[in-house]
């Protein structure tokens, strides 16, 4: 194919859309008028490229894409049946997981159980964990870039945790490992919803890396979830990651080289102390977590892999072959 390949997808999660916007190749975004979620299109928080583009939902039948980019089991199962031409669902598929399974973590199966789809993993852990069935898979690892002049300074004597709504997802995203670590050590709480648990509220995401920078180090409490690119943007900024050993993270992070790692909240508690009053100890982990960001979350590499899978997707399933509509 001489063109660079149009794929259609929706507006999930905003920041890892900006980065995957950055291959070469273009993106069709579905709108609807109230521009509800997923149909939120080109929003404000980010600068997309032109490569990025929004469609009408009515309009996106007579779209002219190569590809379809599925990031969530309503797309897959619901979305597609709604708004797409029959010709469109025989096109080259893509599945793009996000999450771990969400309820038993080795028996779920996969909502996709086709061999004509590629389901592509976020983390290894999920690759590990899904039940894929005869669906074929690959770990696309993220890719993330630290704004130009951006450098852990580290100068505020406290931890900086950036989840959203926390307070509202249960106890997967640990409410309760952060307050429990909140009454030891000075955290503070970034993001939306965050007010819910005194916390700082949301920001604009453009001023969240100078923020963040300022902090001694970063805390993720959550004990079950892919690795989110929060921690990633924490590591390439230069800081130290205090997390719990679980998922992706017991592989990404190494205890006591790049922050503290550990099943053991009494101990991550110890180490962010001692992060706290050792700014140099701080220093030399940021800098370990920094060079092993780039290492696994090259953004060149990153985009270099997606422009592969599109291909490789529509060798897999040929226009008008595989499952029917």
């Amino acid at each position: 194919m001489s063109r660079r390949p149009r794929v259609l997808t929706w507006h999930v999660h905003g920041s890892y859309l900006a980065y995957l916007a950055r291959g070469d190749f273009e993106l069709f975004l579905p709108v609807r008028p109230d521009r509800a979620h997923p149909y939120g299109g080109r929003t404000d928080a980010f600068d997309w490229p032109d490569s990025v583009r929004e469609v009408p939902v009515d309009e996106v039948p007579r779209l002219d894409v190569d590809c379809v980019l599925y990031q969530t089991k309503a797309n897959y199962l619901e979305d597609r049946f709604e708004i797409l031409s029959a010709a469109q669902r025989r096109l080259p598929q893509i599945y793009l997981e996000h999450d771990p399974p969400l309820e038993h973590p080795a028996q779920t199966r996969h909502v996709v159980d086709d061999p004509n789809v590629l389901l592509v993993h976020v983390t290894y852990f999920n690759d590990l964990m899904w039940d894929s069935g005869r669906t074929p898979t690959r770990v696309i690892r993220h890719g993330v870039a630290a704004p130009d002049g951006v450098a852990w300074t580290g100068e505020v004597r406290r931890g900086l945790t950036v989840v959203n709504n926390l307070y509202r997802r249960g106890r997967r995203t640990g409410p309760d490992v952060f307050d429990r670590a909140r009454a030891e050590v000075p955290l503070d709480l970034l993001g939306m919803g965050s007010e819910d648990g005194d916390g700082i509220g949301e920001v604009p995401l453009g001023d969240v890396p100078p923020l963040a920078a300022r902090y001694r180090f970063f805390f993720n409490p959550i004990r079950y979830t892919s690795l989110g690119l929060a921690v990633c943007e924490a590591m390439m900024l230069g800081m130290p990651v205090v997390a719990l050993a679980t998922t992706e993270q017991a592989a990404v992070l190494e205890d006591s080289v790049t922050g503290f790692v550990d099943t053991d909240l009494d101990r991550l508690i110890v180490g962010m102390r001692a992060l706290l009053e050792d700014e140099e100890l701080a220093r030399r982990m940021g800098v370990s977590a920094r060079e092993r960001a780039r290492d696994l979350f090259d953004l060149d590499r990153f985009v270099v892999e997606w422009e592969r899978a599109f291909h490789d997707a529509m060798g897999l399933r040929g226009v008008g072959l595989g499952a029917a509509a």
